[in-house]
């Protein structure tokens, strides 16, 4: 009973817990922290088991669920797990609690909002990863917008509601011409089959027309359509400007979100549709977004280097990281796949620790500029060894995470795209002189500012919420092949495929 209702558990079991919360008092803030924190601890175990149930050599999807809703219209609700989404929603869950944990004392107004706002886009992001039906899966995408404009809008810094409007703008374009390209795509299936479906696993049995031309593609519109909405999410360059304004105007919570998960749904999209449905475009359209990928890997790193804010460099360093998981996806070995995957949970660890430090200095400073700090090593080591770790882990120190997923990266698109990796090795360099440099001016410079001598070092609380991500960065650098293992079978079936 458990198993056949697990994923709709993972999915749901926020959601309902925010309803919960938002029938009881307002005014009741400690249940509505230890609430949410419940809800997200028991998605979290609800992930686990599903892990425990999990065959990683088995292809196709597993415990899957499948129940009509629309059936004239052949939509239904489907889900299903492969090795893809399973670490995905690893990722997700594990994140979630120690996101509310980040703003556990920095969160101080509208606590109850902001929990609801959290919780229910987990359901969105988790719904998103475990939808195996078109329609479903964009009703979960458009779900998240929702919660992260109101948690960007409301709980954000000076400028927060442009960002917010920002944010939805670019999102909403996107995905709104994806809608017109599922609608499509299932028009498409209707005409050859004679019945309507949303269902993604007839979608893969279905082959769409190439055609000759742009306009007159099937196969090249529809690819179009669907890379334009995850292009925006990743965010590929140059569709990238409304991250940094996203990022460093949203609470830290939010912004550890954006970076861990949310970023990675643009990247699962482009593996899990493009790749999938569209193989033919999907080759034509490779060396554009090999191109694009290196343009943001450089340029990405530069601007990160050139920022006085740290968390707008951190931003930027983003659009330069995820450049290596684009361009691993599309250089399509096995290798460079593989690493691509565990670069996105490379990335929402290393990322999201980053976001989560630079909170914890921002609410005992009420600044983010590198030139207000200096010698912070002294007053704060916890802090600082906590930072460099992190750091570390960034700029891919062997035998930690981020090393793992680079070399893969590179190793397995040398042989197709040798120039596209040893331009985007640079970013690999530069990421290492834009991090260090951070580190070097904010703890080992002089401490020249008063305000800096009796800054309090990192609470039992906020250790709470840094020690597991430091865990998953050694587990992951030493030991890779635990979540390697769990995306081998279907990366070397999309590259059969």
């Amino acid at each position: 009973m458990v198993t056949e209702f697990l994923l709709s558990a993972i999915i749901f079991t926020p959601s309902v817990v925010a309803l919960l919360l938002l029938l009881m008092p307002r005014a009741v803030i400690r249940l509505h922290r230890w609430g949410g924190l419940l809800a997200t601890f028991a998605t979290f175990g609800f992930a686990l088991l599903a892990w425990s149930r999990f065959d990683p050599t088995t292809t196709g999807f597993q415990l899957k669920e499948a129940h009509a809703w629309l059936p004239r219209l052949g939509i239904g609700y489907r889900l299903g797990m492969d090795g893809i989404s399973l670490l995905l929603v690893l990722l997700t869950t594990f994140l979630q609690p120690l996101v509310l944990l980040s703003g556990w004392r920095s969160v101080k107004e509208r606590v109850r909002g902001y929990v609801v706002a959290m919780l229910v886009l987990e359901t969105g992001i988790l719904g998103a990863f475990l939808a195996t039906d078109l329609f479903l899966f964009y009703v979960f995408w458009e779900l998240m917008l929702i919660p992260m404009y109101f948690i960007i809008g409301v709980w954000g810094g000076e400028r927060r509601i442009y960002a917010a409007i920002k944010f939805v703008l670019f999102t909403l374009a996107g995905s709104l011409l994806m809608l017109v390209g599922i609608i499509y795509l299932s028009f498409l299936y209707h005409g050859q089959s004679g019945v309507w479906s949303f269902d993604y696993q007839d979608m893969l049995n279905f082959a769409v027309p190439l055609g000759t031309g742009f306009w007159h593609s099937p196969q090249l519109l529809l690819f179009a359509a669907f890379a334009l909405a995850f292009a925006i999410k990743v965010p590929v360059f140059p569709l990238h400007t409304w991250l940094p304004d996203a990022h460093v105007e949203a609470p830290t919570g939010g912004s550890i979100v954006l970076a861990g998960v949310l970023l990675k749904l643009g990247t699962y999209g482009l593996l899990r549709y493009n790749r999938s449905l569209f193989p033919e475009a999907w080759q034509l359209a490779t060396p554009l977004f090999i191109t694009l990928a290196v343009i943001g890997i450089i340029y990405g790193a530069l601007v990160a280097w050139a920022q006085p804010d740290m968390k707008k460099l951190i931003a930027y360093s983003s659009v330069s990281h995820m450049g290596f998981i684009i361009l691993g996806l599309f250089a399509g070995t096995v290798a460079s796949m593989q690493g691509a995957l565990l670069q996105m949970i490379n990335h929402g660890l290393s990322t999201g620790a980053l976001f989560m430090l630079v909170g914890v200095i921002y609410d005992r400073r009420h600044t983010r500029l590198i030139a207000d700090f200096g010698g912070l090593a002294k007053v704060m080591p916890l802090y600082a060894g906590a930072f460099l770790i992190t750091t570390l882990s960034s700029i891919g120190l062997p035998g930690l995470n981020g090393f793992v997923g680079e070399f893969l990266i590179l190793a397995g698109s040398f042989g197709r795209h040798p120039v596209a990796v040893i331009l985007g090795a640079t970013g690999i360099v530069l990421g290492a002189v834009y991090m260090l440099s951070l580190v070097q001016r904010v703890f080992w410079n002089a401490l020249a500012r008063d305000e800096n001598r009796t800054l309090s070092d990192l609470s039992s609380l906020e250790i709470a919420a840094f020690a597991p991500l430091a865990v998953m960065m050694v587990w992951i650098g030493v030991q890779p092949g635990t979540f390697l293992s769990l995306s081998e079978t279907v990366v070397r079936r999309l590259i059969g495929g």
